[in-house]
Formats: structure tokens, sequence, C-alpha cells
């Protein structure tokens, strides 16, 4: 017989469910009651719109309200609009300033100011920009922002009583501001996570925003990054307009995608709203990294490829490595080291034995001398070592973040470790010191920055052991926790009202990182910025590289927020051997080229377990385009460079063969991603928006504007189902084959093993080299253009561009002596072809000596006679050398609709123009029957 529950437990089951009323609500139960607008007056100081908010009932769900919210509300440039909203009487936390430079928002008024008349008042109910709209209700408060040219609302936050999200709400530990949305816009971004669905966003998937140490083949969680903002691109009667929101905060947050509302839940700081008009995808891009920070330049070297792992146990591995790539005559151009170099896993030292430093410098002289590059993994826990000059000099200058008034100790690989406060001027002084005296000790061309969501293998409040040794020593399980650890759950930071869906399962903010009642320099606590500390470390390790030699860095870091392409490349993280994995890495790649980072990549064929034979052959296909292509495994996997199956190695052959012919179009997308952040590799619809089907698509990307990657992605699969866009697309391997599509429907194309399909768009011109082993060769080897028209076309254009520098200046800019920018043009007009340049700064490929050897012709019909050439306006009197190839017949690989043309490969060879001078050749087209 069951026994009845005595009445104590009854009261005391009554007092829990109440508590949890009170913190969760329940259903669609609205968490707050709005505000109103009280006065609104122009801001006399630097423009603007400045206004008073009243909460309308107090609730306390998640905390008492904020009674009185500041609004500001700017029109910063033609293409951004900031609406920002904080509490009007107290200063609140806001991304550093210093850390991410934008313009200030207006003082808080004091309380001896506040009666006073402080500007113009604002009468009318829309505050108008260039092309954005601001618009306001006064009572409940809500805002939307639309766009001039359509009235097209943009963004509402107006919250009717059958929505399932609240008006405004603003508590010290809870902000929540929702927008409602058409059904057919396309959203993408919000990150980083792995998303399975693709780079289109689902409503309903979770995308929760704090950096987290979770490997990547987690779905639809928080992974490494924080990147709180979306693009929106709709498409009405046929015309497609995008553009970009951003939520400037670093605090952890969840956001609600329900298809036809979007809702910020966000457990700190303040509403600071950032509108970006588009209306294409690439002006979004533009103008968002204009805010943000332009992307990085990259080495020419660094678009070459990279190979890693952990478990290089010793330098003669490493030295093996590079010999078998030279063996098998697969290109490489950096070599890098995990943390096996290191003494007993500790940041800027060698091991002694496994990596004597003579020998080290000895291998690095000869690699060097050949043009590669030598890269290596630092972390950001320094080990807690009395005899570590490292550990003593951040002692000696308390560069630590703390608890509790000391250095706040976690452990990582070495042990125990404390973690440097970025934040913290010394604190990058003294980081940047270190590297200093590493770069004496070992001259890296490169540093890599890792575990720095931060990342610590135990939760809470810890202490040394003093019963046990940590590290174990030759523990097969490092990661396990070995310090005396307990919780912190005494304080709202570790245990915030409102739970984010943290790792997928509401884990506590602090578990396995830095306790969120941690505090940075000037009492930051880490529960505001915890999503900052690998950006702040990027930013420190910028500055340290930068003071080396004068050269550009490079720098490549797991954990990013917004404005870390500014500073760094990135990595997906770890990922796993598997089809599926392979597939995802297409979508979070590009989301990267959105959020402002373009050189990104995944650890090609996975980071374990061990790869098939079979799967790597497509991996290293897929992996030779992305904007960054490095091969890394993990210590306990088997060997999986390129060379270890001779089919891999054929691919590898095939695919980065093509990618090093192909390193000044790379290059120039580099130097676009610096100057206007375009993306190097793109979804489709950024060259092609109004192409519907291309709005989810996932399995395809472009590079720039017009080279299309279609990779197999499928097990056992030698065709693969791929879409274009309409057009003539010719295939880079084969440029006698083409496709030409006219409709959205999907084709079919062999994809034998060791082939991957890429194809350039037509009224494209590509430059190409002849390719090479290293980047250092490729890169001065002879031009060919490749001139791609419609196939068939007696009427069209085409054009191209080529930019080429020493790549070694920090700055990638035009300036004469220093660098070329060249752009290439081309017509058909009836039997009449002809190929121009413009030249800007030419002297720098004058000096190197770059020529223009072949100019390679798609799609007209016929064969060429009666050549002429000129360079800087003046005729070529002696073109002897120069010469027409015999035409070859273009196959057309699928041809919808229509019958097949008789269309040529033209080739005019042996020329010798100098890339530096501007130059034109023309000649007639003969039809062939």
């Amino acid at each position: 017989m069951e026994e009845k529950p005595k009445l104590s437990v009854l009261c005391l089951c009554f007092l829990l469910f109440m508590s949890l009323k009170e913190c969760a609500p329940v259903g669609n139960q609205k968490i707050g009651l709005g505000y109103r607008l009280v006065s609104i007056e122009e801001n006399p100081n630097g423009g603007g719109l400045v206004g008073k908010l009243e909460v309308k009932q107090k609730t306390s769900v998640y905390g008492p309200d904020v009674p009185h919210l500041r609004l500001f509300v700017k029109h910063e440039t033609g293409d951004r609009l900031r609406v920002h909203i904080t509490d009007a009487d107290e200063e609140r936390w806001e991304v550093p300033y210093n850390l991410l430079p934008r313009e200030q928002s207006p003082a808080l008024r004091t309380s001896t100011d506040k009666g006073e008349a402080f500007g113009i008042p604002f009468t009318a109910t829309e505050y108008s920009g260039e092309e954005l709209l601001f618009s306001y209700t006064a009572d409940p408060f809500s805002f939307s922002v639309k766009r001039k040219s359509n009235g097209e609302v943009l963004f509402d936050s107006k919250a009717e009583a059958e929505d399932p999200y609240s008006s405004l709400v603003f508590k010290d530990q809870y902000l929540e501001i929702s927008t409602r949305l058409p059904e057919s816009a396309a959203l993408y971004g919000l990150g980083e996570n792995t998303q399975p669905g693709g780079i289109r966003l689902r409503p309903n998937d979770p995308y929760t925003l704090y950096t987290t140490d979770a490997s990547a083949i987690n779905l639809n969680i928080d992974l490494y990054g924080s990147h709180p903002v979306y693009m929106d691109l709709r498409n009405a009667n046929g015309e497609a307009n995008a553009h970009a929101v951003l939520l400037l905060n670093s605090n952890g947050m969840d956001v609600f995608y329900r298809g036809n509302s979007l809702t910020y839940k966000v457990i700190g700081g303040v509403i600071d709203l950032y509108f970006f008009k588009g209306p294409t995808p690439l002006a979004v891009v533009d103008q968002y990294t204009a805010f943000i920070g332009r992307p990085a330049p990259m080495p020419y070297w660094a678009l070459g490829f990279h190979q890693c792992r952990w478990g290089y146990r010793n330098l003669s591995v490493v030295e093996g490595v590079v010999e078998g790539y030279k063996k098998a005559e697969i290109p490489l151009d950096v070599i890098w080291n995990d943390d096996d170099h290191m003494d007993a896993a500790k940041d800027f030292t060698l091991d002694p034995v496994n990596y004597p430093r003579p020998k080290l410098l000895t291998f690095l002289d000869k690699i060097h001398s050949q043009g590669m590059k030598y890269i290596v993994l630092i972390d950001p826990g320094i080990a807690v070592n009395s005899s570590y000059g490292v550990y003593q000099r951040g002692l000696a200058k308390d560069v630590f973040i703390k608890y509790q008034g000391e250095p706040y100790l976690a452990q990582v690989w070495p042990g125990p470790v404390y973690f440097p406060d970025y934040l913290n001027p010394q604190g990058v002084s003294w980081w940047v010191d270190e590297i200093t005296r590493f770069h004496e000790l070992v001259p890296v061309d490169g540093l890599w920055i890792d575990m720095n969501e931060a990342s610590n293998f135990c939760t809470g409040k810890c202490e040394l052991p003093k019963n046990h040794p940590c590290p174990i020593p030759n523990s097969a399980e490092p990661w396990v926790c070995c310090l005396d650890c307990k919780n912190i759950t005494n304080t709202r930071w570790d245990e915030p009202p409102y739970k984010i869906n943290a790792s997928g399962t509401h884990v506590a903010l602090g578990f396995k990182t830095i306790a969120t009642s941690a505090e940075h320099y000037g009492g930051i606590l880490e529960y505001n910025a915890h999503s900052l500390y690998g950006f702040s470390q990027a930013i420190a390790t910028h500055k340290a590289l930068l003071g080396l030699e004068g050269k550009r860095p490079f720098i490549l870091t797991r954990s990013t927020f917004v404005g870390s392409g500014a500073y760094a490349a990135h990595w997906t993280g770890d990922n796993k051997g598997t089809w599926n994995d392979i597939r995802y890495s297409i979508s979070t790649i590009l989301n990267f080229g959105l959020f402002g980072m373009p050189m990104v990549g995944s650890d090609i064929c996975g980071f374990y377990p061990a790869p098939t034979e079979e799967l790597c052959n497509r991996w290293i296909q897929l992996g030779a385009f992305y904007p960054f292509s490095r091969d890394h495994a993990n210590f306990y996997s088997p060997r999986q460079e390129l060379y270890v199956w001779d089919s891999v190695a054929k691919s590898a052959r095939n695919a980065l063969g093509l990618r090093y012919k192909l390193l000044p179009y790379l290059y120039t997308l580099n130097y676009e991603a610096h100057t206007s952040g375009a993306p190097i590799a793109r979804p489709v619809f950024f060259s092609f928006p109004n192409f519907t089907a291309c709005y989810g698509l996932s399995t395809q990307f472009l590079l720039g504007s017009s080279v299309m990657v279609s990779p197999v992605l499928k097990k056992a699969a030698r065709s693969v189902k791929v879409i274009f866009p309409p057009g003539t697309w010719y295939n880079l391997f084969d440029m006698t084959k083409a496709v030409v599509s006219k409709d959205e429907r999907y084709i079919t194309l062999d994809a034998p093993l060791n082939e991957i399909n890429v194809h350039v768009y037509q009224n494209t011109i590509l430059p190409m080299q002849r390719g090479g082993l290293i980047s250092k060769e490729a890169r001065t080897t002879p031009f060919t253009l490749v001139v791609a028209f419609p196939l068939g076309a007696t009427q069209a254009d085409a054009k191209g561009k080529v930019f080429v520098d020493d790549d070694e200046r920090p700055e990638m800019k035009l300036v004469n002596g220093e660098s070329t920018y060249v752009e290439f043009y081309a017509s058909v007009r009836g039997k009449t072809a002809k190929v121009w340049s413009a030249v800007e700064m030419g002297s720098f490929s004058l000096e190197k000596q770059l020529m223009i050897e072949k100019v390679s012709v798609l799609g007209l019909q016929g064969s060429g006679h009666g050549l002429a050439i000129e360079v800087d306006g003046e005729p070529l009197t002696d073109i002897s050398g120069a010469h027409f190839t015999d035409p070859a017949a273009m196959h057309t690989e699928k041809l919808e609709g229509g019958n097949k043309k008789n269309s040529m490969m033209i080739e005019v060879g042996g020329l010798s123009l100098p890339l530096g001078k501007k130059f034109t050749m023309s000649w007639k087209m003969g039809i062939k029957g």
C-alpha cells in the first residue's frame, strides 16, 4: 500500500513549485509587460535621438525590471542604423570600446542634470536616414526599421497578445526583444554551431551563443565562437533584397527563430542593435565588416596547403612528413606542430629531447630556404610551476584572472594552470613579451591559439591536490580533472535566474571553463566577458607578431567573436572523419564568411577517428578549395597524411594542383576580403540572389563570384547531383567541357574517385599560373588568362582582376612599387574578339618580371586569325612568337534544351606580355563549318 506523503513534505513541494514558478515561465507566459516612451529628444552632442523609457508594470520573473531605460537611435552612416537601449540610471556592461572600436553612445545623464532640458524635443514618429527608416510607438514602446525604397519592414519589435514573445523586457540578468518576420525570409548566421540542415537557419532549431569547448560533432549547440548576427534574404516579385542585424552583446544568449519571428533572450549587458541595409549579400558583408573591422590580410603562403597532426612525437617525424610530401609530389607550404614540440605541454618551451633547439633551427633553416613555413600551437593556460619563467614573469606582473583575489586555478594539458587576462593592459604587454622571447628561441612564422573559449578540464573553485599528483604522470586521459574542486553556486553569476541552453542541456555557465564569478582587470566579471576571451587573445597575439619583424601576421584561432576576423583565421574545430562531417563543414565555412572571417577551413579527412580511404579522397578534393586548407589529425588516429594512400595522393595532386594554379585568383580574393569584406568561399546566392533554388544550397559553393565547387559528399558515389544558375559553366580541369543551365533543375555529373567538379562561370576572366609544389615557386610562373564567354556567343563581355604584392608588408594595399592591381576585360562583337587590361601601380609587377604567356578563350565559334597586340598603346611589331593553337571543340557535359553549338576553346600562346603594362589584343574569328 502506498504511503501518503506527510504534510511537511506537501508544504515543501508547494513552496518549491511556487519558487520555480517565479523563475521559469510556463508555456507562452509573458516575461514582462513592456515599457512606455515618456520623452524623446534630438541629441545635441553627436546627433541621433535620445529617449527615456519607463516600465509599465513591474514583474518578478527572472528578477525585477530595470525601471528606467535610455534609448539612443542614430543613423551612423547611410548604410547603418543603431538602436541602443540601456539602464538610464546605472552604467551597464558593454563590449569594451577599446576592444571593438566604434562610436560611443551618449553618456548617461547625472542626477544633477536630469531635470534640465537636454535637446530639442522630437515630435515626429519617424526618424529617416538615406535608406533606413526608424519609427516607433510610444505606449507600449516598440519600434520598427523599414527600407525606404520599397517600404519593406526589416525589424518590428511590436508584440501582440497572441504572439509567443513579450514586449521589450529589460532586467539585470534577462533581456528580451523580438521581431516578427515574413515566413518567406531566408535567414543565415547566428553561430558558431554545426547546422545539420545546411546554411539556411531552420525554424525551431536551437541557437545558443556562448563560447564553449564542445566538439564540432555536436549538432545545434553552442560551439567555439559567438556571432550574434544574421543576414535576412528576401525575394519579392523576383527581386532579392538582403540586410543584416547584429546584436552587439557578449553575454550568453538563446535566440529563438520560429519562422515568422525571432526572439533574443540575453542574460546581461545592453540591447545594442545594428542594422545594415544591403541590399545585396555582398553589400551587407561590406557594411558589416566596415563596422566590425575588415578581415585580416593573409600572407600568400597561407593560401598554400598545410599539414598538421597531434602526435608528431619528435622532429624526425616532422622531417619525414615534409619529405613524404616532396616524394609524392603533393604541394605543401606549411608544416605545423600541435603541442608535441613543448616541454611538458608548457607554452613557449621546447622539448629538449624530442625537439632539441639546435636541430630544430637547422630544420627551419632548410625549409625556410625553400619557402616553406612553420607554425606551432600555444594555449592560454599557463602552467603553475615555480621553475617556469613564463609563469614567474606572469605572477610578477599580476596578469592572471582572479577569483576572490587570487589567480583562478584551472587545469588544461600541462596540468594546473592560470589564465592570462587579455583585458589587462599589463597582461597584453606580458603576452607580447613572451611571444617575442619565444620567437628569439624559435623563428616561427605564425601562431595557433587553441583552447581559448577558455577550455578547462575542471569546474568550479579548485585547489592543488594534497593526496595525489596533478597532472597524473603518463595518464592515458590527461583531460580528466585531477584538481580538488567544488562547485560554485552561491552567486547569481554562477547560477543566473535564466538558464541559457548551454551545451544543449542547460549546463552551468562555468562548466569546464572559467568560473563566471571570477574577475578580470578592473573588476570585469567573467560572466560578462566570457565570450570575449579568444577575441582578446587574438588581438594581443596579433600585436605581438606585428611587432616582431614588421611582417604580415598569421594567427589561427579556435574561439571567435564579432571582429575576430580582423586579426585571425579560424578552423572549425574537432570534427570526425565521417560523411556527415564533410558535409557539415561547408555550412560552417560559409557562415564564417558572413561573420567577417573569410580565412576558414575544416580539418581535412577529420580530426578523429580514422577516416576511410574513400572519404579522405573526397575530403581532400573538397578541402583543396577551402580558403584555409589543412590536414589535421588526432594523436589517437592512424596517420592520414595525403601520401599515405596512393589513391588519396592522386586526388591531392589533382585538386591541390588546380588550387596552386588558382593561387593568384585566391590571393586577389584575399585582397577583396581585406578591402570590402567579401568572403572567399561564398554561398551561391551571393552571385545569384534572384536564383531562389540556391537559397538553402549547402552542398556546393562559390570561390569568389564565379568559380563553383561541387564536391562528392556521399559514400561510394561516382557521380554528383548538382544545380547551376542559368548560363554556361566551364570545367576547370578540362575546359573543353561545359554545362549550360537554363532553369532550376538538378543535373548529374560524372565524378570518378579521383576527381571533383570545379567550374568557372561565363563572363569571367580568371587569372591562373602554372602552379607548383610550393607557393613561393608557383607565384613566379607565367600567367594564363582564362576568358569565359557564354557558349556560342557572338556578342558578350567578360572581366576579371588580379592583385599582387610581396605579401610580407603588414598592410595589404595598393602602393606604387609595393603592389600591382590589374583589371582584365574582354569582348566579342560578331567576328571580332578583344582582350585588354587596365593597370594600376605596374612597377612592382615589372620589377618581379611577371608575364602573361597565354590567353585561353572559351565559348566562341570558329578559329582565330589576324592577331594584333598593343602594349602601353604601342603596337607590337614582332609577334612572331605568338600563335593560335588548333581550336578544340567544346563538349557539353549537360545541355539543357536547344542544339549543341559549334563552339571552341581558342588559345593564344607564345605571349610575353608584362603584367605591369596595359595591353590590348584583338583578332578575327573564322567560322568553321
